[in-house]
């Protein structure tokens, strides 16, 4: 793989009510841009804000895009199972020309279960619904008509359909992604599978990122966004002590998986059951130098969840980050700007 960009990704999870949440996010993501950062992403989750603050990502990143320049904008990702698709390439659009084409597009079937019933959609049809629904998000970004209506989208966007990603845990989105050209995002941690229940993350996504690899047609360019976990800090011990409040005290997502164990696993393996990466620039680089994923990656996307340390902290490893540990992952500053779209 080419030389890596580099991305800020954010759930947008600090503690304090949405309103200070959303103006904590925007000062992060302008952080990160000031640091040279590529790009920076948000997700999107319903419903439950312990698990993730932002419903809406692309009303977000309208604000994130009057108030940067340079960096690019990501959704990781919306969940296009459980919104209308010519809605998403609308709103896609409008956002993409207001920030001069700095949008790039992640979307996914979905993998909260919880969140489909107030949607009107069955859990267990989301990947038929997606796969429905992309054919129409596509039709719409290239402005072309959809379903059985001669109506034509304005305005058409159809360069976000060089800008799509796909987010996925298995290999069949993964080979429709690389059959379309698009991304792939592939995420901070995922379960084994069951008759490899030891099996570590880079393990799990590497038959991922081959089935993808496979399906890109002839001279079509890659793009691996590989998601990490990250907390760098100044002091080891500090650095353990926040990720250690942060998993035992606030993190719905580890009691999700690991219920009560939450409050009795060693540290050190709670943070491996998680694949977190935690502790001083020298700490983090040891600990990601085993993960055989990170060199076949295109885009290296970094977040503090679901450490979750307060601010001031997260604006230090977001600096940490991109002085002490990212140049040697081998990104470059500067490496992948590119102008605006003036369109």
């Amino acid at each position: 793989m080419s030389t890596p960009q580099l991305g800020f990704f954010t759930r947008v999870l600090d503690d304090a009510p949405p309103r200070e949440r959303y103006r904590l996010a925007l000062e992060q993501i302008r952080r990160a841009e000031d640091l040279g950062y590529d790009s920076a992403w948000v997700a999107q989750h319903h419903f439950d804000g312990a698990e993730g603050g932002l419903p809406a990502p692309l009303v977000f990143l309208s604000q994130a895009a009057a108030r940067t320049e340079r960096v690019r904008l990501g959704t990781g990702v919306v969940t296009l199972s459980l919104e209308d698709p010519v809605r998403v390439a609308e709103d896609a659009a409008v956002l993409d020309l207001l920030s001069g084409g700095r949008l790039e597009l992640g979307i996914s079937s979905g993998g909260t279960p919880s969140a489909f019933p107030a949607f009107g959609v069955e859990f267990e049809r989301r990947r038929e619904v997606f796969a429905r629904k992309l054919d129409v998000l596509r039709a719409a970004l290239a402005g072309e008509p959809f379903g059985d209506t001669p109506a034509r989208p304005y305005p058409a966007r159809p360069e976000l359909l060089d800008r799509l990603w796909f987010a996925t845990f298995s290999a069949p989105l993964a080979e429709t992604a690389g059959r379309l050209g698009g991304g792939l995002l592939l995420s901070r941690t995922q379960p084994p599978p069951e008759d490899a229940p030891e099996a570590r993350l880079w393990d799990i996504q590497h038959p991922i990122i081959d089935a993808y690899l496979d399906a890109l047609p002839a001279g079509a360019r890659p793009r691996v966004s590989v998601a990490r976990t990250l907390f760098v800090a100044d002091d080891r011990e500090e650095a353990l002590r926040l990720a250690e409040h942060g998993y035992r005290s606030g993190s719905s997502f580890a009691r999700s998986i690991l219920g009560d164990a939450v409050d009795t696993l060693p540290l050190e393996e709670l943070l491996a059951v998680f694949d977190a990466h935690v502790g001083t620039p020298e700490d983090v680089l040891e600990s990601l130098s085993r993960d055989t994923a990170l060199p076949r990656a295109t885009h290296l996307s970094f977040q503090v969840h679901s450490v979750d340390p307060p601010h001031e902290h997260i604006l230090r490893s977001i600096e940490l980050i991109a002085t002490r540990v990212a140049p040697e992952l081998g990104w470059k500053p500067g490496a992948h700007t590119a102008p605006a779209d003036p369109s």
